[in-house]
């Protein structure tokens, strides 16, 4: 969304409207920040609290209406005729956003009812190579129809995608309501405090959670770091323009679609904490061999962009399997829900420290706290694993 907002900005601002109609020089990172912040303050706000509701609703009716509301909430952009009518993808960008935090939690929560135990690691790892298929053959599709038909073909192309895949959805035959914990309360608002509270009794008292959620936070603080000074790195340090910086992109598409295939055969034959652990580590190293070891070679990065696609695979499948396993499905809503609002809080903790060391100590060493943070992540959980604090495999509960 950040990209399409830029690229559309740019148009808008080229001379196809009076010159008094036109942003400031730095309208652009304004608009691009703005639309940062319109994406993240939901998931912030809502996302703990939207997982209570996940666990209260059949998540397949929930994942087809949220999707079937996410085309409709493109609509008012194919109105958008000038730069003056920007504040249209804000409103837009917030409620897709605040549309999403009912939709993650409930396909996460609803993906171990599709498949058996043993395959859920492989079902997790194909459902990343969709999302990665989608990285990458996206942004192509919308750019050549941005040129050819506008923007608005653009937006309805892109609502059609959400209507079709709420159709396929339906599709599903398996009942995917949870069963109550407890009995209704009455009163909106103390029902609804009650519930939430339950969902962070369930992380307190498991330490696998417990574990996860910190290794969550680490993760995000990286990432928030990442994505302040990725641009700076690509044309400071090696020396490359947008096209180049779309090439890095495309690549770690490339290693996805590959990390999808690859870990979907790897996956049951380890198990997901060992692919989560080997995941953060093997990610963190080759992380770190980016960020310092091509500045000369950007050959080279094009290659280990690709590379560093399958342990992430890796990382997101080994991560989100053991909190399905370790999550009662009454409850995985709520889990999933409160993971997102950490790591977007998280995300802009890691955005404001690398802002400020940016400054100080340069993009090229700050970049750095992202490698190094997944290396953390992977030496904690190893050793959480080998004094006991943790099982090798998760006892599912399912059961529970």
């Amino acid at each position: 969304m950040v990209c399409r907002v830029d690229l559309v900005h740019r148009q808008l601002d080229a001379g196809r409207h009076p010159p008094d109609h036109r942003l400031p020089d730095d309208g652009s990172t304004i608009a691009t920040g703005g639309i940062v912040l319109a994406s993240m303050l939901p998931s912030i706000l809502l996302s703990s609290f939207a997982g209570v509701f996940v666990d209260r609703w059949e998540r397949k009716r929930t994942m087809v209406i949220v999707n079937v509301l996410l085309g409709l909430s493109l609509i008012p952009l194919t109105f958008v005729r000038s730069a003056d009518q920007l504040w249209l993808f804000y409103v837009v960008t917030f409620v897709q956003a605040t549309l999403v935090q009912f939709f993650a939690p409930a396909e996460n929560a609803m993906l171990p009812l599709l498949v058996d135990e043993q395959h859920l690691v492989s079902a997790n790892a194909l459902n990343s190579l969709n999302n990665n298929l989608a990285r990458l053959i996206g942004p192509a599709i919308g750019g050549i129809l941005l040129s050819a038909a506008g923007l608005s073909a653009v937006v309805l192309v892109d609502s059609a995608t959400y209507w079709i895949a709420a159709a396929l959805i339906l599709l599903i035959s398996v009942t995917s309501r949870p069963t109550p914990t407890t009995d209704p309360v009455p009163g909106g608002v103390t029902r609804l405090a009650r519930d939430w509270r339950a969902g962070l009794r369930v992380i307190q008292t498991d330490p696998l959670l417990k574990l996860l959620f910190v290794c969550a936070a680490i993760m995000a603080l990286g990432e928030g770091a990442v994505g302040v000074l990725f641009v700076p790195f690509v044309t400071d340090v090696l020396r490359g323009e947008a096209t180049f910086l779309g090439w890095l992109m495309s690549a770690q598409a490339v290693g996805g679609l590959i990390g999808g295939v690859v870990i979907s055969w790897v996956g049951p034959r380890t198990t997901p904490l060992r692919l989560f652990i080997f995941g953060s580590l093997i990610f963190g190293t080759i992380d770190l061999m980016i960020f310092n070891f091509t500045a000369a070679a950007p050959g080279l990065a094009l290659l280990l962009f690709v590379i560093v696609g399958i342990p992430t695979v890796g990382i997101g499948t080994g991560y989100d399997t053991l909190v399905q396993l370790r999550t009662a499905d009454a409850y995985r809503g709520r889990v999933f829900g409160a993971i997102q609002t950490v790591m977007a809080l998280f995300a802009i903790v890691g955005t404001g420290i690398a802002s400020v060391l940016g400054e100080v100590i340069g993009a090229w060493p700050t970049i750095n706290l992202q490698g190094s943070n997944y290396v953390v992540v992977g030496l904690l959980m190893l050793f959480a694993l080998r004094v006991g604090w943790v099982a090798a495999r998760p006892v599912s509960a399912a059961a529970d």
